[in-house]
């Protein structure tokens, strides 16, 4: 998810729903709430945007914001850079076709760089266990991570990128094209 007012990205999975609808699974390929609604529409925006349910959460409270996801104070404040609520935009992996991989970094998150090399920027983090798609790779700095040694990294998003030493993918070679 990106938070487009700080230009900052987590990569981090989905353990929660909420905060208005917390049986609402979304993102399932087989939806057990608001089965009429479309994969992938919360229905807490459903109701905000359109009417959905009389405008009422699973509890008839008014829905008072589109939130279909409720953020981790960590992915919030550090890996967003969000200080008061705002729009983010979120993807699933169930919305592309890249091979992924899984972020391996359990001491800290890792971080996502804005190119492939320690020395680019910061654009944001990637939380241990978080399944990440890797779009394309190329060669960048050498980093000893929690999987080995590497030159290898991959563009995860548009701007995003992270080292291979932290990612399990099944090997150590390039699963991903070129950039």
């Amino acid at each position: 998810m990106c938070a487009p007012v700080t230009g900052r990205c987590e990569y981090a999975p989905v353990w929660d729903v909420g905060p208005w609808n917390t049986r609402d699974d979304y993102w399932s390929t087989t939806r057990h709430f608001a089965q009429d609604l479309p994969h992938g529409t919360p229905a807490a925006q459903a109701a905000f945007t359109g009417g959905y349910a009389g405008g009422l959460d699973e509890r008839g409270r008014t829905v008072l914001n589109p939130s279909g996801i409720d953020l981790a104070d960590g992915t919030f404040t550090d890996g967003l850079g969000l200080t008061t609520n705002a729009p983010v935009d979120v993807t699933y992996l169930w919305q592309g076709n890249a091979r992924t991989g899984v972020v391996a970094s359990p001491a800290r998150p890792l971080n996502v760089r804005s190119g492939p090399g320690t020395g680019y920027a910061a654009v944001g983090l990637a939380a241990n266990t978080a399944r990440v798609p890797l779009l394309c790779h190329e060669r960048g700095t050498t980093v000893a991570g929690t999987r080995g040694t590497t030159n290898l990294w991959y563009r995860i998003g548009p701007g995003n990128w992270v080292s291979d030493a932290y990612l399990i993918t099944g090997t150590g070679l390039p699963v991903a094209p070129r950039c």
